[in-house]
């Protein structure tokens, strides 16, 4: 699944942990801070700590789609 850069709109196809393309990262916060964001995000991954999150948006997706009576 290719997601797609929050600030631009440009596909994303390799898997990090968050939705900003290496364009917009550097602009936003610098070739040595986006760095380390990146690097930090994919250490919490890799340890289980953005887990939560991806459990909430899977719940949040399945209550979308039932229907309110």
């Amino acid at each position: 699944m290719t997601e797609k850069c929050i600030y631009c709109g440009a596909e994303i196809t390799d898997d990090r942990p968050l939705t900003v393309c290496n364009s917009c990262g550097v602009k936003v916060w610098g070739e040595k801070m986006f760095r380390t964001i990146v690097n930090n995000m994919e250490d919490a991954r890799e340890k289980g700590d953005l887990e939560l999150y991806k459990e909430q948006g899977e719940k949040s997706e399945k209550i979308r789609g039932q229907k309110l009576v």
